[in-house]
């Protein structure tokens, strides 16, 4: 077997002599591991053993800077068999062949196409082969190496974590830490110094400094105080190489906050505060505001101010304002310029939290002086009593005298009062004032029932000046007193069952007064003192405000008697006592089994009407009757109506012959249900008439005329003047409507009345009518209108 030759060029020789250096043992153990396989093949009687003169090392790392754009040879992998007649092939597998390393197949030269990236990629893993070009067979074992990419200083620091904020409280010691900052290189740390950092201050001397190696910034200043600068900026820079030349760097900002401390306390900027307040000012006006300042802040900032004094303490107050922590002085009390004018306090401020680790205790407490000048108002008049409560009986006399107001002006001019009473709390006008001394009396007469209790405004008001008021209330109760009668609880109705018996109980009493007495009511029941002895009934008092009406026989019916009336008297317990009579109506009842009167209401009434409950019974059944039939009675007149309004009604004309008169019928009846009619000669022509009329008379018209026509012939006679008014106005009729029937038709002949020779036609006297003058045909004298008025065969006969 032939070996591999490695060669390199003159930059990859000197690192990979470093390489060997540093690492002795490769080659040696390359050489192991190749005569130990010669051993092996030896131990195997191998039959083909080829012995080598000189053996080429076989190299396993090869090495190529990065970022280098320029392709260039990196080494050249060469078998001892290649003789330079280009018998032998080389080639090459594994990660980035073909794509960033390429073999020369005739020489073994390794090459790389394009720049490579350490941070991307550090090494590469490949595979090398040599074969016969003629008889394709492997003329090497396929040998695997790698290629390093080796690191240059390509990459600037970059800080973490940005951006840096820190606090730290303010008077702390030097040294304390503030932060960490922290960058990191995306070089090789392991070769060279391209990863080295190191840490240096641009910005925040002399008060900060930072360690390099660590990038760790403490203070460097003492004392730092807050109220003088509360912040700062520190500009930390970061070197690679170890800060030499030719290295990256790269900066942040760290911010850097004093927290406040309690080194400050409290003061007043002035030494005396004034304020003035009106004398009339409510209670928790604010009369000022006072200000210590503290230049820390927060919780070490917040103080408690006080008063000190001698009635100060107790007429005003200080409070701290929670946002502004200022001092707000208030009114406790009220004021009173006449009796004290000028305040003099002291106030004093102390923190609330203190720290002596920056001040003493008494440093953390500051006073200063207040004046309140109290200013003189015009303030209303002043009642003596804020209220007013006075009692009266109920039976006071007008002008009777309740109670005195009285009120003053407490401003030095002492202005003259008048008193008036509020027209809206006193609205019946019960009570009146005297203007000048306030004296109430009584207007009107009192009624504890009505009003128990009068709330009376009274006013007071300055007569100068401003004329400034002021009010207070007077309560006024009205005392009882017995002035109204006892009464019965309500209008009892009793009633007693026919088979009662004597002693039983027939009605429970219970009585009402409206007076209200101290000791409570308590009414006495009794009968009338004349008429105390009574067959019938007897009243039992109870003792306990009520009485029951008890029966004293047992013998009560109706048919006897229905009602009894029993006076019943009540008495109360008043000084003066007063008693009131009520009479109770007891009516008998036939009570049911159970004791009740189901019937009580209409027995009674039957009974008060003087007939029995049957008969009152039966005449409302005969009302109730009688209302329905005409009800429906009603209906069908309404119904019939209806029809013969919707029909209608043609009035047939009777045809005659000319030389028929008028003036005279024979009326005659032929076969069943008929009607002829013979006339007698000579005839007398009828006015002629037309076919159609164009108003036509109704049946209702006709009918109506005839009735009246036969009332008036038996009333009045020929003679009279409403007969001959009658006849007149019938003719002038007959003259002026040429569709009316003649003067001289059946009608008239009907009013001839008892005076006629001929007689009336009426049949009303008699069924039949015989006549005594000849005629042409002795036939029955009655005959039917129907054919000449149109009217129905049962409506009117003659």
């Amino acid at each position: 077997m032939y070996g591999w030759t490695v060669k390199m060029s003159m930059p990859s020789v000197l690192a990979v002599a470093m390489v060997f250096f540093m690492i002795p043992g490769g080659v040696l153990s390359d050489m192991r591991g190749t005569q130990g396989l010669e051993a092996q093949q030896l131990a195997q009687g191998s039959t083909h053993l080829h012995r080598r003169l000189k053996r080429g090392w076989i190299w396993k790392q090869l090495f190529v800077p990065e970022e280098d754009p320029t392709p260039r040879v990196i080494g050249q992998l060469k078998s001892d068999s290649d003789q330079g007649e280009s018998s032998i092939k080389y080639i090459l597998s594994g990660e980035g062949a073909g794509d960033v390393f390429e073999i020369n197949e005739y020489t073994g030269e390794i090459r790389t196409l394009k720049k490579l990236d350490r941070e991307e990629k550090a090494f590469y893993v490949l595979q090398a082969q040599a074969i016969n070009r003629w008889s394709n067979e492997p003329e090497e074992p396929q040998s695997e190496f790698i290629i390093t990419v080796q690191d240059i200083n390509d990459n600037v620091p970059q800080f973490q974590n940005e951006p840096y904020v820190s606090s730290i409280p303010e008077m702390c010691p030097i040294g304390t830490t503030v932060a960490q900052v922290t960058a990191t290189d995306a070089d090789d740390p392991m070769f060279g110094n391209n990863a080295k950092l190191i840490y240096s201050i641009l910005q925040g001397e002399p008060y900060f400094s930072v360690e390099p190696k660590t990038g760790i910034i403490v203070t460097s200043w003492q004392n730092m105080d807050r109220e003088a600068r509360e912040q700062y900026q520190v500009v930390v820079q970061v070197k690679d190489m170890l800060g030499l030349s030719g290295g990256y760097s790269s900066s942040t900002t760290v911010t850097v906050s004093l927290t406040d401390v309690n080194d400050n306390g409290p003061t007043f900027q002035q030494h005396l505060y004034t304020f003035a307040v009106p004398e009339n000012a409510a209670i928790g006006t604010t009369v000022g505001r006072i200000m210590a300042e503290d230049g820390d802040t927060g919780i070490n900032a917040k103080m408690t101010y006080s008063l000190e004094g001698e009635l100060e303490e107790s007429t005003f107050i200080i409070k701290t304002d929670p946002v502004t922590q200022e001092g707000v002085i208030l009114l406790a009390k009220p004021l009173d310029f006449e009796v004290k004018r000028r305040f003099d306090m002291t106030a004093e401020a102390v923190n609330d939290h203190v720290d002596t680790r920056f001040l003493s205790l008494d440093d953390f407490t500051d006073r200063t002086t207040v004046k309140v000048i109290v200013k003189d108002e015009d303030e209303p008049p002043v009642f003596l009593s804020p209220v007013y409560e006075w009692k009266l009986p109920e039976n006071a006399a007008v002008g009777t005298v309740v109670g005195s107001v009285s009120a003053r002006d407490t401003d030095t001019v002492n202005n003259p009062i008048r008193y008036s009473v509020d027209k809206r709390s006193d609205t019946t006008k019960a009570f009146k004032i005297d203007p000048n001394n306030g004296t109430i009396t009584v207007a009107k007469s009192l009624d504890r029932e009505t009003a128990a209790w009068h709330n009376v405004t009274v006013e007071a008001k300055e007569t100068t000046q401003n004329h400034l008021s002021s009010s207070v209330v007077v309560f006024i109760k009205v005392l009882d007193i017995n002035d109204n009668v006892p009464r019965l609880a309500r209008d009892y109705q009793p009633y007693i069952c026919e088979g009662t018996q004597a002693g039983e109980l027939i009605q429970l009493l219970s009585a009402v007064d409206p007076d209200d007495p101290v000791e409570g009511h308590h009414f006495y029941f009794s009968m009338v003192p004349e008429k105390r002895i009574n067959p019938n009934f007897t009243i039992r008092d109870n003792q306990d405000n009520t009485a029951g009406i008890v029966a004293r026989r047992s013998t009560f019916t109706r048919k006897d008697r229905t009602q009894y009336l029993l006076p019943v008297v009540v008495a109360d317990s008043g000084s003066p006592a007063l008693s009131g009579t009520s009479t109770l109506t007891i009516s008998v009842c036939s009570c049911q089994p159970a004791g009740h009167c189901p019937t009580g209401g209409v027995e009674a009434l039957a009974l008060s009407m003087g007939v029995s409950l049957q008969t009152l019974l039966g005449i409302l059944f005969c009302l109730v009757t009688l209302t329905v039939l005409s009800v429906v009675m009603v209906m069908v007149r309404r119904h019939r109506r209806k029809q013969q309004e919707g029909r209608e009604v043609e009035v047939k004309e009777l045809e005659l012959p000319e030389t028929v008169s008028q003036k005279v019928f024979y009326y005659g009846e032929s076969g069943v249900g008929g009607v002829e009619l013979d006339f007698c000669q000579p005839t007398v022509p009828m006015r002629p008439r037309p076919r159609r009329r164009e108003r036509r008379m109704r049946r209702e018209d006709v009918r109506a005329s005839i009735r009246m026509s036969l009332r008036e012939s038996h009333l009045i006679g020929p003679e009279d003047e409403v007969f001959r008014q009658f006849i007149l106005d019938r003719l002038a009729e007959a003259d002026q409507d040429p569709y009316a029937p003649p003067f001289d038709y059946l009608q008239i002949y009907a009013y001839e009345g008892s005076g006629s020779p001929t007689g009336s036609l009426s049949s009303l006297d008699s069924s039949t009518l015989e006549s005594d003058q000849s005629v042409c045909n002795p036939r029955p004298s009655l005959a039917r209108l129907t054919p000449w008025y149109g009217a129905r065969e049962e409506d009117t006969l003659f």
